[in-house]
């Protein structure tokens, strides 16, 4: 198999798209056919299915996609290092929450893109930590900055960088100054989907004192959360790093509360298995000496 047949497949398995494919790489769609069933028959299973106008990817496809990214990592890190002295080239692809792409990662990103300009960068939202790690798992990132308790990994590396604080906020002219079981009762309660660390700490907190909150909200955005608080719409925990200037500016005010729960931490993770490519080494390593100095 060539480097060329594997970086057609790792697109095609990335938008289920023989057509877009095509128009990506500049080939003839007949070429990306091509390409993909020499593979096939290389291999000797299908990496493909279509399902009605769906086109998806096999068992088998999944898992030599994990491989397929692995052996073009490998193939550009070898390319750079036999040129030697040339600028480091690659792809890192990384999952994060928006509070992490907000407020912990802009310093690290232009650090990395000022040392390493060559090698691009590409995000794909987080909506929960369990998400991240699912994609970790999959193959589908390279690395994910997460915010959760500690608790054993598994198949992944996972490192803690922050302690991250809570802070139970709301508008500064709402009439609450001190918080009791029966304030929470009847409170809107404004949360982040499922799954996300810091909505799962507020529950048990609020389980533990016997609340179980009929009147609440939903948000896919914790900026959308923090501006419906600032609205006066309702209550929210939040990482104080996304409401801090915001509190020192009168904009929100912080209610007194204690936590039942482990605490958090901003992590950063990758599979135990990845290929450390120079650009996810550098990466780390950067994102270790910045990070933890705050």
């Amino acid at each position: 198999m060539e480097i060329k047949q594997l970086i057609t497949f790792k697109h095609a398995a990335e938008n289920l798209n023989f057509t877009q494919t095509a128009k990506l790489l500049n080939f003839a769609q007949s070429s990306v056919t091509a390409q993909i069933k020499a593979l096939e028959e290389e291999i000797g299973k299908p990496l493909f299915e279509r399902l009605g106008k769906r086109l998806i990817l096999t068992e088998a496809g999944q898992q030599f996609k994990i491989y397929a990214e692995k052996m073009i990592n490998l193939s550009e890190e070898a390319i750079t290092v036999a040129k030697g002295g040339e600028e480091l080239t690659g792809t890192l692809t990384i999952g994060a929450q928006e509070s992490q792409c907000t407020y912990r990662l802009p310093s690290v990103l232009k650090e990395f893109k000022a040392a390493f300009p060559k090698v691009k960068l590409v995000f794909k939202p987080a909506h929960s930590d369990e998400m991240a790690r699912k994609h970790l798992m999959d193959g589908l990132l390279d690395i994910a900055f997460i915010m959760d308790k500690r608790k054993p990994e598994g198949s992944l590396k996972v490192e803690q960088l922050i302690k991250e604080e809570l802070k139970l906020v709301v508008s500064p002219n709402h009439s609450i100054s001190s918080i009791t079981i029966d304030d929470l009762k009847h409170e809107t309660l404004l949360f982040t989907e499922a799954g996300c660390s810091y909505r799962n700490m507020f529950e048990e907190s609020l389980n533990y004192l016997g609340i179980y909150p009929l009147d609440k909200i939903e948000f896919t955005s914790i900026e959308a959360i923090k501006q419906c608080v600032i609205a006066g719409l309702g209550v929210a925990l939040l990482p104080e790093m996304v409401v801090k200037k915001d509190i020192e500016e009168g904009r929100i005010k912080v209610l007194p509360w204690m936590s039942f729960s482990t605490p958090l931490y901003t992590q950063i993770a990758w599979h135990k298995d990845k290929l450390m490519t120079q650009p996810l080494e550098e990466f780390i390593n950067l994102t270790r000496k910045l990070l933890l100095s705050e």
